[in-house]
C-alpha cells in the first residue's frame, strides 16, 4: 500500500505539488493523469525517493521514504519518463548491474534476468550494445530493470513511450498480468491506455487532486443527466407526440435522419430507457436505436482540469481555486 499525506514541493515560490493526499490499494492498476506541468512526474519522484518533499510524507507498505529510504525502496520497481540505461553496456550486462545494485542474491540473478527479459520480449537483443537499440527497444528495456526484483509495487512514468502498436498492446497485457501480484502506478498522455487497463484514476492539476475513482464511475458522474440517443422509424411529428407522454425527460432534440427515420437526443434525470422502450413499443413505432451516451475519459480530464476543480471530503469532485503552473521538475 502507497500512503501519500499532505505532499508539497515547491521550487522557489512556485509550488509544484500543493498538500496532495491519495491512498493506492495494493493489487489494483492506478492511472495517474494530469496535463503538462500538473506535477504528476515531481510526484512520482518523491514517492520513488528520487526528490525530497518540502512537507508531507510518502510511506510504502508502511516504510517512510525520507526516514527509511531503503526499505521503501526495495518494494518499489520504478520507470522513469526517460529510461535510466547506460549506453555502453549490453542489455544483459546493464540487467546483470541492476540486480546489483538491488541487492538480488547471485543464485537468483541468472533466473530473475531470464525471467525479465522473457516477459519484455528482449531476447533478440540481450547480447547487443544498447546504444544501438531502438528507442522502443531502450524503453522495454527500462521497463525489465523496473521489473527486476519483482517489487510489491511498480511504478511507470509512460511506459510506451516510442513504442509501436503491437509492442504497446504487449505492454498492456504485461501490466495486466504484473497487477495480478503487483500494484501497478503508470502515468500516462494516451488516455484511451488508462481506460484500457487501469482499475482507478488519479486525476491531478496544478499540483492537487481534481478526481479520484474508477474510470466507469468519473464518466458516469461527469455525465450528470442520463443523455440517451435514439433512432426511430416514422415521421418527426410521431416521435414528438410519443416523447411528449414521458414526463421525466427534461430535454430533446429531434431531427430527421433518413426519409423514413428520426434521430433524437434526449436528456433525464433518470434512467428512462425502459420508458422509451414501451412508449415507442405501445405506438407501434420501431425504436431502431436505443444508446445512453455517457462522457468519456477524454471528456471527464479536459473538464476536470479546464477551469480547475479538487477533490472534496465525500469524493465529488467540486470548485478550486486558481494555483500558480509547477514551476519546477519534470511533470
Amino acid at each position: 500500500m502507497i500512503e501519500v499525506k499532505n505532499l508539497v514541493k515547491r521550487y522557489g515560490d512556485h509550488c509544484a505539488v500543493d498538500h496532495l493526499s491519495f491512498t493506492v490499494a495494493d493489487g489494483q492498476i492506478y492511472g495517474f493523469l494530469g496535463p503538462n506541468g500538473a506535477g504528476k512526474s515531481t510526484t512520482m519522484n518523491i514517492m520513488t525517493g528520487y526528490l525530497a518533499a518540502t512537507e508531507g510524507e510518502v510511506l510504502i507498505e508502511g516504510h517512510n521514504v525520507l526516514e527509511e529510504p531503503e526499505e521503501a525502496r526495495r518494494c518499489i520497481g520504478y520507470l522513469p519518463e526517460i529510461p535510466p540505461v547506460y549506453p555502453e553496456m549490453t542489455v544483459r550486462e546493464y540487467l546483470h548491474f541492476c540486480a546489483q545494485l538491488k541487492k538480488i542474491p547471485k543464485a537468483e540473478q541468472e533466473n530473475q534476468i531470464a525471467q525479465v527479459v522473457a516477459l519484455t520480449h528482449l531476447e533478440e537483443v540481450a547480447g547487443r550494445l544498447i546504444r544501438n537499440l531502438s528507442k522502443g527497444y531502450r524503453q522495454r528495456l527500462g521497463l525489465a530493470q523496473a521489473i527486476l526484483g519483482f517489487p510489491k509495487i511498480i511504478i511507470l512514468d509512460e511506459p510506451t513511450v516510442g513504442l509501436d502498436p503491437k509492442q504497446i498492446i504487449e505492454i498492456r497485457d504485461l501490466i495486466r498480468r504484473l497487477a495480478r501480484e503487483h500494484t501497478v502506478i503508470l502515468s500516462s498522455h494516451i488516455l484511451s491506455e488508462v481506460r484500457a487497463v487501469c482499475d482507478h484514476i488519479l486525476i491531478i492539476h496544478k499540483g492537487k487532486l481534481v478526481a479520484c475513482d474508477t474510470p466507469e464511475n468519473l464518466e458516469e458522474h461527469l455525465s450528470g443527466a442520463h443523455t440517451v440517443e435514439i433512432e426511430a422509424k416514422g415521421s418527426c411529428e410521431q416521435v414528438e407526440e410519443i416523447l411528449s407522454g414521458i414526463p421525466s425527460l427534461t430535454g430533446k432534440t429531434v431531427s430527421p435522419k433518413t426519409e423514413s427515420t428520426v434521430a433524437a437526443e434526449l436528456t433525464a434525470a433518470q434512467d428512462v430507457r425502459e420508458q422509451l422502450f414501451r412508449a415507442f413499443a405501445a405506438a407501434d413505432c420501431p425504436l431502431l436505436e436505443l444508446t445512453p451516451r455517457i462522457a468519456s475519459l477524454e471528456e471527464v480530464f479536459l473538464e476536470l482540469t479546464r477551469g480547475g476543480r479538487e477533490e472534496s471530503a465525500d469524493g465529488v469532485p467540486g470548485e478550486v481555486r486558481p494555483q500558480d503552473e509547477e514551476g519546477g521538475g519534470q511533470a
